[in-house]
């Protein structure tokens, strides 16, 4: 007896287990009746409506990319993130160093250039290790160089 009883209440929870997770269906009949039902509404019918969806089983749910990507495809992502954030300081750096070096190119040129249009008298390296005077067709050959090189660095 007591075993019936057990086998009894063991088929009636399989039943509710099995009847709570059906998806369930609402329409209204060829007479105008509403209908519920956890079986599809037959194809004349329009205006069917899907009531509950069984929720999907928590074993065949797909894991997010977090949760599949192992320990050491992580660790190889974080240190291309620590790569690619050095790469960006480097340059960053060398991009601020390069700006420093033609700003200063620029003030010594324009320092260059206010010199050479003053007209006073300059010596200028003859590249042997000595120096020449500054000629006034040489004068105008300088000018233009250092014009030049204010347009280069002083962007």
């Amino acid at each position: 007896m007591k075993n019936a009883l057990v086998f009894a209440l063991g088929i009636a929870l399989t039943v509710t287990t099995l009847t709570a997770h059906a998806q369930t269906y609402q329409w209204k009949d060829s007479s105008g009746r509403t209908v519920i039902s956890d079986r599809p509404p037959p194809a004349s019918v329009r205006d069917a409506k899907t009531l509950g969806t069984p929720p999907s089983p928590s074993v065949s749910a797909p894991l997010s990319s977090d949760t599949q990507k192992t320990t050491a495809e992580k660790d190889m992502e974080f240190r291309k993130r620590q790569q690619e954030s050095r790469e960006k300081a480097d340059k960053e750096a060398k991009d601020s160093a390069q700006a420093a070096q033609n700003r200063e190119n620029c003030e010594r040129a324009r320092t260059h250039l206010q010199a050479l249009e003053s007209g006073r008298r300059m010596i200028l390296p003859d590249g042997n290790g000595g120096e020449t005077f500054l000629e006034d067709a040489q004068r105008g050959d300088e000018i233009e160089r250092a014009r030049n090189a204010i347009n280069e660095s002083c962007k």
